[in-house]
């Protein structure tokens, strides 16, 4: 823990883009609960449920090879103003939706307000490798990771909370507030960096980044190993674990949150253990554990209180993979194509949520359990560990450092 102080101490840019990400991804957290509750109230059921989860991770697929190009050519600072200004408008626009018949706008309004939050997630993840390299690379990651764990944890927590005391249009309220509180933050940060200046036109700069990456095959490795941590999607996992098991113990809403925060306490403590720990010889026993935990929440899913454990040993694990896999991509990227390989990463990230997210939907729906969905989800990652042995064994990968 000492060094992430050290490392916040010693960059101050740093440490304001920690305290802005702190807030926009509170705020981007703190609507779920209310939407989530909000289907169920009005009687949605599993495949519209699985669709919303979904909607929050296709916009940065469809996003990302333009956003690629946008991110190696418009400075950030003004990037996040306008991403910040969207989320506010949509997160008030959600205030409209009271029936069935405004399904469709709640569908338009959290792809574009997702949309915006995804891109501004990758906004700073693509300026990280600019201003630090190195240990305070996989640093700053962790500390951004344990950031969005925070984030998560509080915002559906609390979120769970305001909308059981006083419902969804006051929880819409208050995250559209803390949006405005993060526009002025955003407003006076002060980023100094140079971008590639580059004459190639938009379609081009594509190009030259796709032929990159498909000559860099150890990038596009790194691209699949990282994306594989999207089988954590578990949104619509959680929502109905919480509408078909627990109702006669807890609200579905306090149900949901606080599932996913015990979740996101793993989150946030597993990197502050394993952070000194991890490293490339070793990853692929992460891959295994995470697999592990997984299995034992399929095997306890019906039981709300064994599920709050299982879900914080899941979280335990998934930060310090989420993290070490994307520092192990920026380590291994050239600078000159941070934005683009970043964005292009996080399009391949999304789409594995996004189809997840649908599968368990879609497997409900064919009659599947969700505890054997579970068990399924946590198989990929016990084959990842051997999907991982086999890059190490084809290509030359450096360590962090």
């Amino acid at each position: 823990m000492k060094r992430y102080w050290t490392l916040l101490r010693d960059e101050p840019l740093l440490r304001r883009l920690s305290f802005i990400q702190l807030l926009a991804y509170f705020g981007a957290w703190f609507s779920n609960v209310a939407i989530y509750t909000l289907l169920i109230q009005m009687g949605a059921d599993a495949s519209t449920i699985a669709l919303v989860a979904a909607l929050h991770f296709l916009p940065g697929v469809f996003q990302a090879p333009f956003s690629g190009v946008i991110l190696d050519r418009i400075h950030p600072k003004k990037l996040m103003i306008v991403l910040t200004l969207i989320e506010i408008l949509c997160t008030l626009l959600l205030i409209r939706v009271d029936s069935v018949e405004m399904l469709w706008f709640l569908y338009l309004l959290v792809f574009i307000r997702m949309g915006a939050s995804s891109f501004h997630f990758t906004v700073e993840m693509s300026l990280l490798p600019r201003i630090l390299e190195g240990k305070a690379l996989q640093a700053a990651n962790e500390i951004h990771s344990i950031i969005w764990s925070l984030s998560y944890t509080l915002g559906m927590t609390l979120s769970g909370l305001v909308v059981y005391w006083v419902g969804t249009t006051a929880a819409f309220l208050l995250d559209a507030g803390l949006f405005f509180f993060v526009l002025m933050l955003v407003a006076t940060i002060k980023i100094e960096i140079e971008l590639t200046q580059s004459g190639s036109k938009l379609m081009e700069m594509m190009r030259e980044a796709f032929i990159y990456i498909r000559s860099c095959k150890i990038v596009l490795h790194l691209m699949i190993l990282h994306a594989i941590i999207g089988f954590t999607a578990f949104d619509a996992l959680v929502a109905l674990s919480a509408k078909h098991f627990y109702p006669q113990i807890v609200a579905v809403s306090l149900g949901i949150g606080l599932l996913n925060a015990a979740r996101a306490v793993g989150l946030v403590i597993g990197p502050m253990v394993l952070g000194h720990w991890i490293n490339n010889s070793r990853l692929g026993i992460l891959f295994l554990a995470e697999g592990l935990a997984i299995s034992f929440w399929a095997m306890v899913i019906e039981n709300f209180y064994l599920s709050l454990i299982a879900s914080l040993m899941v979280g335990f694990v998934t930060t310090t993979l989420w993290s070490y896999t994307y520092t192990l991509l920026q380590y291994h990227t050239h600078s000159d194509y941070y934005g683009r390989v970043i964005a292009y990463n996080d399009m391949v990230f999304l789409a594995v949520g996004a189809i997840v997210s649908l599968l368990i939907g879609g497997l409900v729906a064919y009659g599947l359990s969700l505890g054997m969905i579970t068990l399924i989800l946590g198989s990929v990652f016990m084959l990842s560990a051997f999907y991982y042995r086999w890059i190490r064994k084809n290509f030359t990968l450096e360590e962090i450092g």
